[in-house]
């Protein structure tokens, strides 16, 4: 049965290890908090229960499925009535410069009316383009564009028109596709709906006769608890009471930004986990930007924040210099060794393969981030804001001014990055090559990958101690091994921690004027996406620069950065200045971000962060999971935020 028909084409031609200033952390709103950890654990169980009955939706027409699909997958029937065999070649949209790749044969037709067909898997995630060439003269009979849908069934239809190499093509629907983005719908619709619940009933509880009423009844239920208990006392009483309404003293701590570091924190851990195995939570293949490459350079960025905060508390507090520079270079050794335990498992079944041992990753990357401006901080802090400055000239600048020494070392790092980007000689390669290699640039530098930063790593580290399976093998087919935490890019990393930086220096010289400091983050995050757009052309792969998460491209850095800074504006003034959110649940993991972040590491595999499931081919099932999995943590994290348990380093 022939279904829907599309246009045509004939005879045509893709961690954190900052000094968190302020030991002890405030008990805010208590009696609020429970009420959205219990909202937000029942979600999760809501949609532990409901989002699998999405994976198997009725279609709209019969199927007719000649093999098992996985995930992202779709049936493909070439059917030739034309009197030549053909070569089926498929090429993905998001891969640039890129010449298609043959996938398999068609015979010819038998006869008229008496076509044959071949059955093919063509991937859902993004635009494909589909090419057929006669053999063996290798003409094109047609070539078209098409974005499959996840488990449809599909016909392309090749007509003789009794011409010479003229074709008509024509794509048919047979069979509808699931709806694969439905499991994350109900999951925000369910989530939301809570977190709308969540406010009501705080809304409501603020309501002194609700308060009263709450307050009587806590009093009875605890008085006959004391009764009824031999190891109850009036002194227990008053302390525990006194404990629930220590008020957090002001001025210590901005939530904003442990809710900042806590948001990045929940999403890493969310796409590290899989993110339902959905290609936007995946890192993208090469050029370009996904949710999962968002929250690392977010993560680096607060760092840079919360390090001009305690470094400054820690000089004013009349700490010496030498003694924080010793403490921060003991602490980026051990997140380094820390980082490298977790990201080689092999700890758990033995002794570690020196071998095969992978030496860069995230935490070795916050490591040698945090060290470079921290001791830059450490170096050029004053331990007074001079109140004299308004007078200056320069005083709407003097936060950059006052600090030149570290932003000419950060200057000499980036021209550094550059020189070695640009001009380094790379064997078999252009200078300056910044492409994925495979099969992109029309094949012609397939051993290529990263131009100088994957030259640098594999020369420095060796290929065997880097990533052997980077993303740019999904589209580009890249046989070279990649680090997207080596060597150069760490250059890039300490320019994000450093404009971090910058914004935690903006807090400080502006602590009492909230507008000063909304103002100058809007202004920071306007110049940084002018330079995007002129590194980049604003366009995905045709700039100077294009956005690389692998490379940790100087575009990238700015493109974040400027993210950041209106993010981190919106949160200041919805947490800090209005207060109009609390920041829960984020605020709790940013509370014990290298616990969460080392925890589900060590612990992905186990269980309930993971099991085996039923359907491990569906979006929904792995979304639960991974919904769950994230959600636990968020939990833990609040039960240690109780009882005042930070794991620093």
């Amino acid at each position: 049965m022939m279904g829907k028909r599309e246009t045509l084409t004939s005879g045509g031609e893709n961690t954190e290890a900052e000094e968190e200033d302020g030991a002890a952390a405030e008990d805010m709103a208590t009696k609020k908090q429970y009420g959205s950890i219990f909202l937000a654990l029942l979600a999760a169980f809501l949609a532990l229960c409901v989002a699998p009955l999405t994976a198997e939706l009725p279609s709209s027409r019969p199927r007719r499925k000649t093999t098992v699909l996985k995930m992202d997958e779709a049936t493909l029937s070439v059917i030739n009535e034309f009197q030549s065999d053909m070569v089926l070649s498929v090429m993905s949209k998001h891969c640039f410069q890129c010449l298609p790749q043959p996938v398999g044969l068609v015979p010819a037709g038998l006869g008229p009316g008496d076509p044959t067909t071949v059955g093919f898997t063509v991937s859902t995630q993004h635009a494909l383009m589909l090419q057929l060439n006669t053999t063996p003269d290798n003409s094109e009979l047609c070539r078209m564009y098409f974005h499959f849908g996840e488990h449809g069934n599909y016909s392309l239809w090749v007509k003789d028109l009794n011409a010479p190499s003229q074709a008509n093509c024509t794509m048919v629907t047979n069979s509808e596709p699931i709806n694969s983005y439905l499991p994350i719908l109900l999951a925000f619709l369910v989530f939301s709906s809570l977190y709308v619940l969540a406010a009501i009933w705080n809304s409501v509880r603020g309501l002194e006769a609700v308060n009263s009423l709450l307050q009587r009844l806590g009093s009875t239920m605890e008085a006959e608890r004391l009764i009824n208990s031999e190891l109850g006392s009036p002194n227990r009483l008053v302390d525990s009471s006194t404990e629930s309404i220590i008020p957090a003293s002001p001025g210590r701590r901005l939530r904003s930004l442990d809710t900042f570091r806590g948001l990045s924190l929940v999403v890493m851990v969310f796409v590290n986990y899989g993110g339902g195995r959905y290609w936007f939570f995946k890192h993208e293949s090469w050029n370009g930007l996904t949710v999962a490459d968002l929250v690392f350079p977010w993560f680096v960025f607060i760092m840079g924040t919360s390090i001009a905060l305690s470094v400054s508390g820690a000089v004013c507090r009349g700490i010496k210099r030498s003694h924080l520079l010793w403490k921060i270079c003991w602490r980026s050794v051990q997140l380094f060794i820390i980082g490298v335990f977790i990201i080689n498992p092999n700890y758990c079944q033995g002794p570690l393969s020196w071998d095969s041992l992978r030496i860069p990753g995230v935490l070795q990357r916050l490591a040698f981030t945090y060290l470079v401006v921290a001791v830059l901080d450490v170096l050029v802090t004053r331990a007074r804001q001079d109140s004299s400055l308004t007078d200056i000239w320069w005083y709407h600048v003097h936060d950059v001014l006052l600090y030149w020494p570290a932003w000419l070392c950060v200057i000499a790092l980036e021209t550094l990055w550059l020189c070695l980007t640009f001009l380094l000689p790379v064997p078999g390669c252009p200078s300056g090559y910044l492409g994925p290699g495979g099969i992109g640039d029309f094949g012609q530098y397939p051993n290529c990958t990263g131009g100088a930063a994957g030259h640098i790593d594999r020369w420095l580290l060796g290929e065997r101690h880097i990533y052997q399976t980077p993303s740019s093998r999904v589209v580009y087919m890249t046989s070279v091994p990649f680090d997207p935490e080596g060597v150069l890019g760490s250059i890039n990393s300490v320019v994000m921690g450093f404009l971090g930086l910058q914004a935690g220096k903006i807090l400080l010289h502006y602590r009492d004027q909230p507008r000063q400091i909304m103002t100058r983050f809007l202004v920071w995050s306007f110049l940084l996406g002018a330079v995007s757009a002129v590194l980049t052309k604003c366009s995905k792969d045709y700039g100077y620069i294009p956005v690389n998460k692998n490379l940790w491209s100087l575009s990238y850095v700015t493109t974040l950065s400027c993210f950041a800074f209106v993010f981190l504006l919106v949160l200041f003034y919805m947490v800090d200045v209005k207060r109009w959110w609390s920041g829960a649940p984020f605020f709790y993991p940013g509370m014990n971000s290298i616990l969460v972040y080392v925890g589900h590491e060590v612990f992905e595999d186990y269980f309930p962060f993971r099991w085996k499931m039923a359907n491990s081919q569906s979006h929904a099932e792995h979304l639960t999971q991974n919904l769950l999995a994230t959600s636990i943590w968020v939990l833990i994290s609040y039960i240690l935020y109780r009882k005042k348990i930070f794991w620093k380093i």
